[in-house]
Formats: structure tokens, C-alpha cells, sequence
């Protein structure tokens, strides 16, 4: 679970990204980067400026994502404002100077800056320089209209091929499930097919070569309906072996692959990587708190963020009070405008209207179909009634997903429902992306090593391995 807002939203830092943006002359093509934490985020951004207003997308290669919507747009002198909407709010405010842009970022806790430069810059794609042990297929395949592009890796040898369909996190994620240059489930898929289990990852919907027209875009159980999908095209391919084919959850994920499971007699085990015991709230609340502690904030930050999260789990479950929450929400803004550095205060002009703008966006995230789904999904009953075997991983310093409250839960639904083949591990010092770390907080993600933490790779394909028949 990636993607981190300070007012109801931390787990979803790392989810797909949308911009806005405005200024005179600025159309054309523009290329920079967000400074973060020690991380430097690549973006490339398109101007296009109408009659009355500007139009704008933005790639950002490392997060997959790519011609994204740019909304909100303003430019005085200058000055440059523009805001970052998709499941969590940041705010961008930047100089305009000659052919480039320097200014302050801020998302939630989190500042740090960004800048563009006016011209193309060549998005370069890593090339392999050692050849495979293994065979690499672009593949294609459909859930009614939506159509998926990704990546299968097969063994080299013969015969039918045991195989698994990874399963991202909440957010938008490309097939490698990329984040910050961490490519997770590339180097999942390398090592599992490195041992002889071929391995199926996809691009989300609407990210990379995978497409959706939907308005809303999806819930986790729309999401599942996907999977069932790459299930049924597994089956279909004759390298394939129908009997041995798994899923492979991370985070949000991690939910998923037990809804499938408990649904359909064709999956014959299931990883879940930092998966889910608890209702979202609870998920919510438990990872708000926790990260909010780590970065500096009191109890009473904490016990404030909680009580907007409960407002709004009330609120999704009677679709009543919406009004009180955007108040609550909008004092919370007002609350903090003296955190804020001098450049976005100078930003706003009428602090009650600006409040007013901010919390009608982050009320609007929280009534989406996706956010009403996951507070309100209990994961145990699905648990129960998994009856293949299952391997439960979990970081010991996960802060979005915390083994304390996940693990046990977890296992007392499968103990519940019968399930005797299940094993659970805890990766000492890993983060929710199972990074090596001191401390578990995402703000951290981008400084540590593109790497696994010990044991990591070797607990998964050992496990594997005892549950599939490879081909020799």
C-alpha cells in the first residue's frame, strides 16, 4: 500500500499520480524533477494553452505512469500554482524564470522541492546487458472491454510450467510494480522463474499498455475480477500447467489473492506479501497513527487524523454528515497553515476559501467507489474459506500494513476455516516494500537500496518450491 495523505489517505503514497498546473507562455514540452527526501522523482510535462485556460499532462517514468491529467491550473506574474489530485492532494508552488520553473513541494507531512526546465529530455529504457535464463513474452489479454498488457517469464526447458499472477498494491503500479526505481515484482519474477515457475505481471488499468474507460476505475473487487482473468489466460496456453497456478499479493494485493482463492478451485497456493487481517479502517487508522509518530508528529495529530477517519467511515456507511466532515477537514487545513513555508502561504490568498477548495477534493477522494469499498472490507470471511495453501510474509518495521495487528487475525480465519497448509514469516528490519530498514517510515523508501532485505527472495522460492512440480 503506497500512496500517504495527512488527512485520511496515508497508505496510498505510492499510487498513480495527476498534476495542475498553469503560466503564460508555457506551452511545449517541459522536463524536471521532484527533490524529496534525498530521492529525485523524474517528470516530463506537456503545455497546451486554450482561450481561457491551460491543459497540461505529466509523465513520471518511474511511477509507469504516463499522459496523465493536469487540472487546476494558475499562473500570476511570476508566480506558479498547481496542485496534484489523485487518491492524496500535493501542492506545487514554483517561480517562473526564463525557460524554467523552481519551487516547493508539498504532499501531507511531507516538503521538499521541484523544478522544470523548458525542452524534450529522451526517456531512456533500461536495457538488459546479460541475457536471461529464461524466456520473456509480451502478452495481452481482456476483462470484457479492458484490455491488459504485461509480461510473461517462462523456463527455457519443456512441458508445462507451474506459474503465479502478481498482484499489485493499491494505486495505479506498472507490471513491475515500480516504485521509486524499486522494481518489485521484476525481481520477484526473475528469481521464481530463475528456479522454474513462470510468472505473469501486468500493467494496471490505464497504466503502460493496459487500458480502462471507465469512469471510476475500479474497486478491489473489480480488481480481483481482473485477476480471475489472468488466471483464465493462463490455462489457455499450453506451457502452462492449469492445476499449478498461484497468485502473488502485495498489500493491497494481498487482499485480492484471498478473494480469488476463496472463489474459484483453480488456484493452487497464494503469497501474500504484507496482506491484510482487518477492515480498511482499521488499516487506516492503525498506519496513519504510526507514521505520523515517526515523522515527528504528537498523539494529539494523531488522535485528530483518527477522528476524521472515523467521521468519514460513518459517513460512507450512512452517506450522511459529509457536511461536518469537509468542516472537520477544513479547520484540520486551517490548523496547519502556520506549518506551511513561506512560499505556499504566500500562495494563498483567502486561507478560508483555500481550506474550502482543499477539503471538497480530499471529501470527493474519500466518497470514491475504491476508498467506500476498501473501509468497509472485512478480508477474514474470504480467509476462511481459503482452502489451498498459503505463505503470509510481513516486515518487521511495516508501518502501512503493521504485522501486530495483521498477523493474527490472518491466521485465526484460516485455523477457522480448516486451512492447515499455511506458514507466516516476519522479515526482520523490512519496510512494506520489504526494504532493510531502521525505521519503517515511506518517507525513507527512496534513500534505501533498490534491494530485498536478507531471506527475502530465498523464503519465497523455497516455499514455492515445495508447493509446485517443476519441469526438468
Amino acid at each position: 500500500m503506497k500512496n500517504i495523505i495527512k488527512y485520511f489517505l496515508l497508505f496510498l503514497i505510492l499510487s498513480q499520480l495527476s498534476f495542475l498546473y498553469s503560466q503564460q507562455n508555457i506551452d511545449g514540452k517541459w522536463h524536471g524533477s521532484i527533490l524529496l527526501s534525498g530521492s529525485d522523482l523524474e517528470m516530463f510535462v506537456t503545455f497546451k494553452t486554450d482561450p481561457d485556460s491551460l491543459r497540461a499532462t505529466i509523465d513520471i517514468p518511474v511511477q509507469g505512469a504516463k499522459d496523465l491529467k493536469l487540472i487546476h491550473c494558475s499562473q500570476s506574474a511570476d508566480k506558479v500554482h498547481f496542485e496534484l489530485q489523485a487518491f492524496s492532494l500535493a501542492v506545487f508552488d514554483g517561480h517562473f524564470s526564463n525557460d524554467s520553473i523552481v519551487g516547493d513541494f508539498t504532499q501531507s507531512i511531507y516538503t521538499g522541492t521541484f523544478y522544470l526546465v523548458r525542452g524534450e529530455k529522451k526517456i531512456e529504457q533500461p536495457k538488459d546487458t546479460v541475457a536471461l535464463p529464461y524466456k520473456e513474452e509480451e502478452v495481452t489479454y481482456y476483462n470484457g472491454d479492458i484490455k491488459f498488457a504485461g509480461t510473461l517469464t517462462l523456463p527455457k526447458t519443456g512441458g508445462k510450467h507451474p506459474a503465479v499472477v502478481m498482484i499489485t498494491g493499491s494505486g495505479a503500479q506498472n507490471r513491475d510494480e515500480e516504485i521509486f526505481g524499486f522494481k518489485i515484482f521484476r525481481i520477484i519474477a526473475d528469481a521464481l522463474t530463475r528456479k522454474g515457475i513462470a510468472v505473469l505481471r501486468t500493467d494496471d488499468r490505464n497504466v503502460g499498455g493496459s487500458t480502462d474507460n471507465s469512469v471510476s476505475g475500479g474497486t478491489t473487487e473489480e480488481f480481483a475480477g481482473d485477476v480471475k482473468q489472468a488466471v483464465k489466460f493462463l490455462k489457455t496456453r499450453d506451457d502452462i500447467d492449469p492445476a499449478q497456478i498461484g497468485l502473488f499479493g502485495h498489500s493491497e494485493g494481498g487482499i485480492i489473492a484471498p478473494m480469488v482463492a476463496s472463489q474459484s478451485d483453480d488456484i493452487a497456493f497464494i503469497i501474500l506479501m504484507a496482506g491484510t487481517g482487518v477492515k480498511g479502517i482499521d488499516i487506516l487508522k492503525e498506519q496513519s497513527r504510526l507514521i505520523i509518530l515517526a515523522s515527528g508528529g504528537t498523539d494529539k495529530d494523531a488522535d485528530d487524523n483518527n477522528a476524521a477517519l472515523e467521521k468519514a467511515y460513518m459517513c460512507l456507511n450512512t452517506d450522511t454528515g459529509w457536511d461536518e466532515l469537509q468542516v472537520m477537514v477544513e479547520n484540520t487545513i486551517k490548523n496547519n497553515y502556520d506549518k506551511m513555508t513561506d512560499a505556499q502561504k504566500e500562495s494563498i490568498k483567502d486561507l478560508n476559501e483555500y481550506s474550502k477548495s482543499m477539503a471538497k477534493l480530499q471529501v470527493t477522494q474519500m466518497r470514491s467507489p475504491w476508498m467506500k469499498y476498501f473501509m468497509v472490507y472485512d478480508p477474514e470471511p474470504a480467509l476462511e474459506k481459503v482452502k489451498c495453501p498459503v505463505l503470509m510474509l510481513f516486515g518487521e518495521n511495516d508501518l502501512q500494513v503493521p504485522p501486530k495487528q495483521n498477523r493474527e487475525p490472518m491466521e485465526n480465519a484460516l485455523k477457522k476455516g480448516g486451512n492447515k497448509d499455511y506458514k507466516i514469516v516476519i522479515i526482520p528490519k523490512a519496510n512494506h516494500l520489504f526494504q532493510a530498514c531502521d525505521s519503517g517510515n515511506p518517507e525513507n523508501y527512496t534513500k534505501l537500496p533498490k534491494e530485498f532485505a536478507p531471506g527475502f527472495l530465498d523464503t519465497i522460492t523455497s516455499w514455492a518450491l515445495n508447493h509446485v512440480t517443476v519441469t526438468k
